[in-house]
């Protein structure tokens, strides 16, 4: 079995550097961190009465989880469309065949 290949970089996120490693390539992580620094000044833009940047982290953590069980539901849905819509045609290949 393979083993995977680590990247480590260094990365800023709401003004503070961090070293991140992972298994995705640098471009990845990268593009990880802007998401979430993104986000975190966003937050901290509506919310600047909030110093903190753990209560910053927190909300941006929870946006960004809201953001992913939105894009999850969707894909559920789709998924059960998809899955109606092959029903369906089989259903009609089936009775064209045996007409």
């Amino acid at each position: 079995m393979a083993s995977k290949s680590i990247t480590s970089l260094q990365v800023e996120i709401f003004g503070a550097t961090y070293r991140v490693r992972g298994e995705q390539d640098g471009e990845r992580l990268q593009e990880l961190a802007e998401i979430v620094d993104r986000k975190m000044r966003d937050i901290g833009g509506q919310l600047p009465s909030v110093p903190d940047s753990g209560k910053i982290a927190v909300l941006a953590a929870l946006n960004l989880a809201d953001d992913l069980l939105q894009c999850q539901q969707q894909q559920e849905g789709e998924r059960t469309e998809i899955m109606e819509t092959v029903s369906a045609l089989t259903e009609e290949l089936g009775q064209a065949l045996e007409a």
